[in-house]
């Protein structure tokens, strides 16, 4: 056990996320995610929900604040837009937001929504890896880009 880091972060996940470098990402799967679709290492969290995860990994990990190389400011948590035609309802993206507004300051403005087949393609092409839950809630996966640490 250490002083200071959430007990859910197993030593795995800690090295996955210590080993991450500025812009790096990782994509958290709900339970019907296909994470061992995609050619990245998983590591599995069954028996938790997004949730937990979420607001463990963000007491060590800070989100990206800096502009793309065009100088756009892209947000660092990318949702799964739900799909043309489904009446889902996505009340743990509200979740999300208040978990994020607990560790940064931007809140809401740090996410942004893309389609499920972009959102395969942009885990495939830039997650370092996925971290599998059990989570039940539909239009549950999230892409979190790392930002820097700043000693103040």
């Amino acid at each position: 056990m250490l002083k200071g880091i959430p007990s859910i972060l197993s030593p795995d996940l800690l090295k996955a996320l210590a080993e991450m470098g500025h812009t790096d990402e990782l994509t958290i799967g709900d339970g019907n995610f296909p994470g061992h679709s995609f050619d990245t290492p998983v590591i599995r969290m069954d028996g938790h929900g997004v949730p937990e995860i979420l607001d463990a990994i963000l007491q060590v990990f800070p989100l990206d604040t800096y502009p793309d190389a065009n100088g756009v400011m892209v947000p660092p948590c990318t949702l799964m837009a739900v799909e043309p035609g489904d009446d889902a309802k996505t009340p743990i993206w509200d979740t999300y937001k208040e978990i994020v507004a607990k560790h940064d300051e931007r809140g809401a403005e740090c996410f942004e929504e893309i389609n499920k087949w972009d959102f395969y393609d942009k885990t495939r092409a830039k997650s370092k890896f996925v971290i599998m839950t059990s989570e039940t809630a539909i239009y549950a996966n999230i892409i979190l880009r790392k930002g820097v640490v700043i000693n103040k």
